[in-house]
């Protein structure tokens, strides 16, 4: 009985401190209140200084730094509501759409493939702002009749390739369909249930597995498959039990889908349409519609654990792809919070991401002025994120003052390609980032990326004067602190410290050659830690 009411009084307790959240208040606010909760005894930043956020938008949302002219406008405004109007500016502005087909390129794709027809299922898909479950189907389950959309069937054609005299992947299809659209990576299930994590069963990645098997790339000028129609249930068995079991289309924790009888032949068979086949019965279809229905939650729990990560440098479920009961997120709430309220919002990317840059959480800043530095998973200091190779390549850019002679149109949101620019984001994507099928979650430093940052005559020419490049501009200064100034709002986006603006009027003045002293100063900045994350 004394047990009892110690677990009531340990409830109540529980209850009192965490704090109520009010359904009518938006999502950045509710946000908030539970990261704060669960904060208790960690140190909480402030908020980040006007030039910390100005950076961190214009990455998240245009794809790289801002201007030296951007970052003084927003500076210099006064108004209450800057932050917000930044926001709103960005978000309808032509570089969010490539930021966002950059990003999604590399979530789905991870750099194993890349077609017209792709880039332009995710223009038209980020122009028009598509939501989530449509765009999840389209991926699963592509038309080949819709031009607009067609391209989205790269994501599985890419993973058909047969390679040498490898078998096509099926099993790689499968896990990752359920890595990336419902966070949970069955790939140890394929032949038994998972060994340590009772949530993973043999039968939820063989219910899925059995629809893919039915699949082949059809040739042609556009990414397109053939399906087969199933006509009879999958065997399968575990290498623990022989006994032969069997399942129809199911996704993961659903039910099996009845795979119907064939249909009696009437008359003369109809001579065969050119293109895809696509069966009357087709269970890609009725998969594609259940896994991204709304009552599913791994779909909608998945999604806003990944946009969470993009945003805070971390998902509340980490890794994003391993979300069992062993590997609980660390604000439960919060997570089953932002699910539902995706859902109720049809799956809108674009308001998701607008309240996540709302919040408080990720508006602090990366430094904390008093305390311990709290664990990440607590989010009350903002993370450091990688940048990605494009990240890096459209901001090293911006920083140099060579966009307009490089990538024309960079503000416009896709810059026109010349042999310079196609060569620079080849050069960068070998140098920085993951190699091909790996996700890019994590901050890997290489030997190679720094034999890039050292070596590499592309990246250093951008260094050379000429026109009104950042360079140029600094050897017509000869006051030491303006050209720290300068150095520093182009490169990191903000103003130097009185300790940096010393150390660059030494090392000027230790220098025979000034214009060599002013490259290697901004090569010094641009190949720093600092440049290369997003904080």
């Amino acid at each position: 009985m004394v047990f009892m009411h110690r677990i009531i009084i340990g409830y109540l307790l529980v209850s009192w401190l965490v704090p109520t959240v009010d359904a009518a208040e938006p999502l950045h606010k509710r946000i908030d209140k539970l990261i704060l909760a669960k904060a208790k005894g960690h140190a909480v930043a402030g908020q980040s200084t006007d030039a910390e956020f100005c950076r961190r938008i214009y990455l998240d949302f245009a794809g790289r730094i801002p201007t030296a002219a951007q970052l003084k406008a927003f500076l210099s405004n006064m108004a209450g509501d800057k932050r917000t109007k930044l926001i709103d500016q960005l978000m309808g502005s032509p570089e969010y759409v490539r930021r966002m087909k950059e990003l999604f390129h590399v979530i789905l794709l991870e750099r194993r493939d890349d077609h017209a027809e792709w880039q332009s299922f995710l223009q038209h898909t980020f122009e028009t702002n598509q939501p989530w479950d449509k765009i999840a189907r389209d991926i699963l389950s592509p038309d080949p009749n819709n031009k607009k959309t067609r391209g989205s069937a790269l994501f599985i054609t890419s993973r058909l390739k047969k390679y040498g005299t490898n078998p096509t992947d099926y099993p790689g299809l499968t896990r990752d369909i359920t890595r990336l659209f419902l966070g949970k990576d069955l790939q140890c299930a394929q032949c038994h249930n998972h060994l340590f994590i009772k949530e993973y069963r043999q039968l939820d990645f063989q219910g899925l597995y059995s629809v893919y098997l039915q699949t082949s790339i059809f040739g042609g000028s556009f990414p397109a498959i053939n399906e087969k129609r199933m006509v009879k249930k999958h065997g399968f068995v575990s290498v623990f039990d022989p006994t032969q079991q069997a399942t129809g289309p199911r996704i993961p924790g659903g039910k099996e889908i009845a795979i119907p009888p064939l249909p009696k032949a009437k008359g003369k068979p109809k001579k065969k349409k050119q293109g895809p086949k696509q069966p009357q019965f087709s269970a890609l279809k009725l998969i594609a519609a259940q896994l991204t229905e709304p009552k599913n939650p791994d779909f909608s729990i998945n999604i806003v654990n990944r946009l969470w990560f993009v945003m805070m440098g971390r998902g509340i479920v980490h890794p994003l792809d391993l979300r069992h009961s062993d590997n609980r997120p660390s604000h439960p709430k919060l997570l089953q919070l932002m699910a539902t309220e995706f859902a109720k919002h049809k799956f809108d990317i674009k308001w998701f991401l607008r309240e996540l840059a709302l919040s408080n959480t990720y508006q602090r800043s990366s430094r904390l002025e008093t305390g311990k530095l709290p664990p990440l998973d607590r989010f009350t200091v903002s993370a450091e994120k990688r940048l990605s190779a494009e990240q890096l390549l459209w901001s090293v850019l911006v920083a140099c003052g060579e966009q307009e002679s490089i990538a024309p149109d960079l503000e416009r949101g896709t810059p026109k390609k010349t042999d310079k620019l196609s060569e620079l984001q080849k050069r960068f994507a070998g140098a920085f980032a993951n190699p091909a099928k790996e996700a890019e979650e994590q901050i890997q430093p290489t030997v190679k990326s720094a034999l890039f940052l050292l070596n590499d005559e592309r990246l250093l020419d951008l260094l050379v004067p000429r026109k009104n490049n950042l360079t140029a501009r600094l050897s017509k200064q000869k006051d030491s602190r303006k050209i720290a100034n300068q150095l520093f709002l182009a490169i990191y986006s903000r103003p130097p410290m009185a300790e940096e603006v010393k150390e660059v009027a030494k090392y000027l003045t230790e220098q025979k050659d000034r214009t060599k002293a002013l490259q290697q100063l901004a090569w010094a900045l641009l190949s720093s830690a600092e440049f290369f994350t997003n904080h």
